[in-house]
């Protein structure tokens, strides 16, 4: 038997088909029922609502709760499903929540469906489809379209059952519930596979794995799986079967969907029992048989029941074979399944026949005669009216499209009488406006076009400065110096000096070529800038490091003017910016600071900590400088060259590149500065304490 499919959360209701897996990912039984449950996880959110002090019990997610537990128990315990959903619908009457009362009415109708009550059944899904309807709840009217058409395919009304189907896929696509399409889709399918229509329902199924493939839900896909290898064992194809039911029960395992693993292991055992591997397929039944003990699902029972008969009979164990027939006999009676107790009525037919008690042997010979006619009938009478209603619901659907499509050509002609008025309308009036939109847009295009050439002239006159700057320093600060280092190497090759007057200049040239480095480590960077091609990159750095680098790169001009150099930072200066540019700043500065500061002079460092942020001070005691210059070092586009104490030349660079630095790091820098006492220059930078999640 296959498992029809009832719609839960993420959880078909398909019948149930007979797989087969490998043995590598098997978790053991015990493991599994050690799990903690999706029940146990309500319970528990039931138990703290009942725990607060202002418990209501009328409180609609209480009974949402009630509702869910009932549906969690369904094929685990079927007392306490319609217990439960008696409950429910107590409470929502009383307070006429009619979501409420209509999911608790479906739980009883599950609960008189799985004992084989189908009428009971259908009547409970009449009354909560009508509510369902009343509050306009597509999805619960799907589900319980499908559960109908379910009860009717139990019932043997296979025409019903497939008409009912066949009119919830058309809501189904209207409301794109592609879940539901999958659900309907298959039971189409598990409905040929009854009558043995192995091909017909093969094509569904494909629909099936199509629409699963888009909903992307393993568990959706891994039932499909399962009813698909059932088909599989039943047609003999069981190599197909055992791949489908292997991958069925992988997913089954993970997500911990006992019921349908019960069914998995079972399909695993009769596709064994196929092969007439009795052992291996009482090993899979044995461990069906172990979850089903946590299990109140007798329908699904049945050919469990019937293969492990099968199974030891095969074996020869015809005792313990009649023990499982008669178990499986008394349920297929108790709930009027006949496929049921034909299959037992045969095996104990055998069972009977081996141990020669004849008498009992012919009874259920009998018995299993009785019910093959009766289904062999019925078979007839099942595929003829599945055909019938198949064609009569595509005639249905043929007759509303020609009804539609005559009432569409109606109202198109009044849309195209309507469309007349309303173009002659449209075009007086675009008449009447067309003039004056032209003149809008033209003013409009020409205030863009004034703009875009405003903004390129003022990017023009940017660039243009730019290289001006930059032919400028090229020009007077680094040709003078290569200059003469050139005119030099002449001189000493054409030997119009010798090697002592040469060396004698080695100081003056190590002086130049070290400011023509320094030079161009400040024209590179603040060419890049300019250009915007230089990236901030922060992250954290100790600032102490960097000071004392720099400190000990220019101790060699600090001793050449006697200058004392001192830091004062300590190892917890950490801050959360870019270390090349820093790097760049401090040099910079101490380099300023040196290059204005007279022999023997002091040139001190410090930090201290602010709120976010730490505030860098460069002290020296140099000239100093007056409030004018103050006020033009860091202006925008305005550099100022000076000479230092030692006639130290200087682009002018410097500063301007430390307030791009700076301020491409989140601080801002100023300085203050008195004549002959001495200049000192602060700037800021962010603290590492902070999370920075880029540059400023």
């Amino acid at each position: 038997m296959l498992r029809l499919i009832a719609y839960f959360p993420f959880l078909s209701f398909h019948w149930k088909s007979h797989v087969l897996l490998c043995m590598a990912g098997i978790f053991s039984i015990q493991c599994i029922l050690a799990q903690p449950t999706k029940r146990e996880h309500i319970e528990t959110e039931i138990g703290k609502i009942q725990g607060k002090a202002d418990f209501n019990p009328k409180d609609t997610v209480y009974i949402n709760l009630l509702n869910d537990l009932a549906r969690e128990l369904r094929f685990y315990d079927l007392d306490s499903l319609l217990l439960l959903s008696k409950k429910a619908f107590s409470l929502s009457e009383s307070i006429d929540y009619k979501k409420g009362k209509t999911i608790s009415i479906m739980g009883m109708g599950y609960y008189y469906s799985d004992r084989g009550e189908h009428k009971k059944g259908i009547c409970r899904y009449e009354d909560a489809l009508l509510l369902a309807e009343e509050i306009n709840k597509p999805g619960l009217i799907l589900r319980l379209k499908n559960n109908l058409a379910g009860e009717y395919g139990y019932m043997g009304d296979y025409a019903k059952a497939l008409s009912g189907y066949l009119e919830s896929i058309q809501i189904a696509k209207r409301v794109d519930n592609k879940l539901m399409l999958s659900i309907l889709n298959e039971n189409i399918a598990n409905l040929y596979v009854s009558q043995k229509d192995y091909k017909q329902a093969l094509e569904f199924y494909e629909i099936v794995k199509k629409i699963n493939q888009k909903i992307g839900n393993e568990v959706t896909s891994a039932e499909t799986m399962s009813n698909m290898a059932s088909a599989y064992a039943d047609m003999g194809k069981l190599d197909y079967a055992m791949f489908n039911i292997n991958s069925s029960i992988t997913v089954f395992e993970k997500h911990d969907i006992r019921d349908w693993l019960a069914f998995a292991y079972e399909i695993k055992g009769k596709t064994y029992l196929k092969q007439k591997k009795y052992k291996w397929a009482l090993y899979w039944y044995n461990q069906a048989e172990m979850l089903h003990k946590k299990l109140d699902d007798d329908r699904g029972e049945i050919d469990l029941l019937n293969g492990m008969a099968e199974a030891h009979l095969g074996l020869k164990n015809d005792s313990i074979s009649q023990y499982y027939a008669l178990r499986a006999y008394e349920v297929s009676t108790k709930i009027n399944f006949m496929e049921g107790a034909q299959k037992c009525a045969r095996t104990l037919y055998k069972i009977n026949k081996n141990k020669k008690d004849y008498a009992v042997a012919l009874k259920y010979h009998e018995i299993y005669q009785r019910f093959s006619d009766t289904l062999s009938r019925n078979e007839n009478q099942k595929s003829l009216t599945m055909l019938k209603a198949k064609v009569e619901h595509e005639k249905q659907k043929l007759a509303l499209v020609r009804e539609n499509e005559i009432a569409l050509a109606t109202q198109q002609n009044y849309v195209n009488a309507a469309l007349a008025i309303l173009l002659i309308f449209v075009v007086v009036t675009f008449l009447v406006h067309r003039g004056e939109k032209i003149q809008k847009k033209l003013n409009k295009a020409l205030q863009v076009k004034a703009q875009e050439l405003e903004q390129n002239d003022s990017k023009l006159r940017e660039i243009n400065e730019t290289k001006d700057k930059l032919f400028s320093i090229i020009g007077h600060d680094l040709r003078g110096p290569i200059g003469a280092f050139q005119g030099l190497l002449k001189l000493f090759k054409e030997k119009e000096i010798d090697q002592t007057e040469f060396l004698s200049f080695i100081p003056k040239l190590r002086t130049d070529i070290d400011h023509i480095a320094f030079t161009l480590n400040n024209l590179l960077s603040w060419g890049q800038s300019q250009m915007n091609g230089a990236t901030t990159k922060p992250r954290i750095i100790p600032l102490e490091n960097i000071v004392e680098e720099n400190i000990n790169l220019l101790s060699e001009i600090a001793t050449n003017k006697s200058i004392k150099i001192t830091s004062q930072l300590t190892p917890n200066t950490m801050v959360w910016s870019d270390a090349n540019q820093i790097d760049i700043v401090i040099r910079n500065l101490i380099s300023n600071a040196l290059k204005f500061t007279p022999k023997d002079g002091m040139i001190t460092i410090k930090a201290t900590e602010k709120n976010e942020h730490w505030e860098i001070s460069v002290r020296d005691s140099g000239v100093g400088m007056d409030r004018e210059t103050q006020k033009k070092i860091f202006e925008d586009n305005h550099n100022v060259t000076t000479y230092g104490t030692n006639n130290e030349k200087g682009t002018g660079l410097g500063l301007s590149l430390c307030k791009e630095m700076v301020e491409k790091n989140g601080g801002t820098i100023w300085v203050e500065s008195y004549l002959r006492k001495g200049s000192t220059f602060f700037f800021t930078v962010p603290k590492a304490s902070k999370e920075y999640q880029k540059a400023v």
